[in-house]
């Protein structure tokens, strides 16, 4: 092609000139400069495979997916993923990786240090690919759909995740009460509740919570800040579920019934009440107490409704 002509003129150009000053340069020193993006190499070679990239030649392709690759190593590394392979660890919590660079970026996280920032909201990241991605929140721009339900994700893994929940599969379970979770991240902090372990500790009342969520949650209570108010009838809540859940009562719609008298509601709660109405079902309400106690902890759930 026309372009990649002219790309190859510059590029000897470029490289004479550079060799013409081989002689006087340092041991180290990167004087094979790019003239499209000033990237420098310390050989020629390295800045031949480099301008690759630019004029969009990948002459290494995997011949399990097809996947292309300026260079033979990228290749090589690229295979590793689906030989299963990880020869790179992390001292420190166990993941493994296939290349080494991946494992040097993984270490920043627990290293605490973030040098991408976010000019819009200062939120930071360890990884200038995460604060890309997050700052496609601020764009709202989502490019990934999912087909069944519409709701749009600015992340491939996202949406992965999301469809779990329309095929019902919960691939992560509790070896010690067998709820099961989407996330391996919710089976962890699930794991916290058997451990008994609350660090977030409330300095009015002494409540302690597992989560930093539930605790920041909590402390709007005694402030009296509700931030979510119904637009139908005014009534506010300090967590935008006990909104969503109060609205159902707006819609009409009661998908909690009685099988003794098939009575409806729009909460479950109000069915674990109304059970105490019929006689030999007086210890309902203490046992839904004793299961609301057991899951207070739970993650996913809210608190039941504020009066």
């Amino acid at each position: 092609a026309k372009g990649e002509e002219e790309f190859g003129r510059k590029r000897a150009r470029s490289q004479r000139s550079q060799e013409a000053d081989k002689p006087h340069r340092r041991k180290g020193e990167k004087i094979f400069s790019c003239d499209e993006c000033g990237k420098s190499f310390t050989q020629a070679g390295g800045l031949k495979r480099h301008q690759l990239i630019h004029i969009g030649v990948k002459p290494y392709s995997c011949e399990l997916c097809g996947k292309s690759f300026t260079r033979a190593g990228y290749l090589k590394t690229h295979q590793l993923i689906h030989s299963g392979f990880k020869p790179y660890s992390c001292d420190l919590c166990g993941k493994s990786f296939t290349r080494a660079g991946s494992l040097k970026r993984h270490q920043l996280i627990h290293s605490g240090f973030k040098p991408y920032s976010c000019e819009l909201c200062g939120k930071s990241f360890s990884q200038a690919g995460h604060l890309k991605t997050h700052q496609l929140i601020h764009s709202g721009f989502k490019r990934y759909s999912c087909d069944l339900c519409g709701k749009s994700f600015t992340e491939a893994g996202h949406l992965k995740t999301h469809q779990l929940i329309h095929s019902g599969f919960k691939p992560y379970s509790c070896e010690l009460c067998g709820k099961s979770f989407y996330q391996a991240g919710n089976l962890r902090r699930h794991q916290i509740i058997h451990s008994g372990f609350k660090p977030y500790s409330c300095d009015l009342c002494g409540k302690s919570f597992t989560r930093a969520g539930d605790f920041k949650t909590h402390q709007l209570i005694h402030s009296g800040f509700k931030p979510y108010s119904c637009e139908l009838c005014g009534k506010s809540f300090y967590q935008a579920g006990n909104l969503k859940r109060h609205q159902i009562i707006h819609s009409g719609f009661k998908p909690y019934s009685c099988e003794l008298c098939g009575k409806s509601f729009a909460q479950s709660s109000n069915l674990q009440k109304h059970l105490v109405t019929h006689s030999g079902i007086k210890n309902a309400k203490h046992k839904r107490s004793s299961s609301s106690v057991s899951n207070e902890g739970s993650f996913g759930q809210e608190p039941a409704l504020e009066a």
